[in-house]
């Protein structure tokens, strides 16, 4: 008689976890490791012989500060124009293309991904700089040069363009899975197109909403590059501050203090906002509520 062997639970998972643990866990835990030390000399890069938290005292200076919130309010309005301009189009892949036609239009919207991060960022500064074909195109019809580049406004741009991808896809996933005849449905009574997309596919498409959010803004709070090219001293982010500790100054145990700083006010306002939609969502089913038993 021949026995089956049985997997241990969990033994399928152990890949997934080795690699956790390995490429996240552990160079996390040395930046907070690091964190703790100092700088030991001119040439030297980091020390923890003696621990202290005196770099988080320099990390939350008036400069990192005053970066901060710009970083910050570059990856809100950045995360938010993601979501206006992804969300009509993922409705229109999702719904109103042909089944046959999709899988065209997403390797179209992939297009951007195939080329390097780095090289479409230098393609933006090519192109709003006053040389650019932009600015060209504008003087030849009598405007003066074009004063983009090295702008916040350039940075925000090129922020959009970079994620807009991260947006749209969990979007047209989550609105591709929404069912036809629940829109059918509340169409036969009596709600109009508006009716209909914000109390039946919106809702359906929030989980869509929450994973883009997330994908675009973690990731742009940390961006240096897009910044670096295309920002210049006027659109200066935390990332840049982070990488100039490590690469310049070679002041590891700052730049780990940084960057400690940044990831826990990073996911301190994402629970806060997620505190903030969930409240509003039970505000919202409170009323219906009240609307239903009247």
């Amino acid at each position: 008689m021949i026995r089956r062997l049985r997997t241990p639970h969990g033994a399928l998972a152990l890949p997934a976890w080795v690699f956790l643990l390995g490429f996240f866990v552990a160079p996390v835990a040395l930046v907070v490791w690091y964190s703790f030390g100092y700088k030991p000399g001119l040439f030297g890069t980091h020390a923890n012989d003696v621990l202290s938290l005196d770099r988080y005292g320099q990390a939350l200076s008036g400069t990192f500060v005053r970066t901060f919130w710009n970083t910050l309010r570059i990856a809100v309005v950045g995360t938010l124009i993601c979501l206006v301009v992804a969300l009509p189009f993922a409705y229109w892949l999702a719904v109103k293309v042909p089944p046959r036609r999709r899988g065209l239009v997403l390797a179209l919207v992939m297009v951007p991904f195939w080329t390097n991060f780095l090289v479409r960022t230098l393609g933006w500064q090519i192109a709003l700089s006053p040389q650019g074909p932009f600015s060209t195109a504008w003087q030849a019809l009598g405007g003066d040069p074009f004063d983009v580049l090295y702008t916040r406004g350039a940075v925000q741009l090129g922020v959009v363009y970079n994620y807009l991808p991260l947006m749209l896809l969990p979007l047209y996933v989550a609105l591709e899975r929404t069912s036809h005849a629940l829109r059918e449905a509340s169409r036969d009574l009596g709600a109009g197109r508006w009716r209909t997309f914000t109390d039946v596919t919106l809702p359906l498409a929030f989980p869509g909403i929450a994973s883009g959010s997330l994908l675009v803004f973690v990731p742009l709070m940390g961006d240096y590059v897009t910044a670096t090219v295309l920002g210049g001293a006027r659109g200066n982010m935390v990332g840049q501050l982070v990488a100039g500790q490590f690469q310049t100054a070679q002041d590891w145990a700052l730049g780990s203090a940084m960057a400690v700083v940044l990831v826990l006010l990073t996911g301190g306002t994402v629970l806060l906002t997620a505190l903030g939609v969930l409240l509003v969502r039970r505000v919202r089913r409170a009323r219906r509520h009240v609307e239903v038993v009247r």
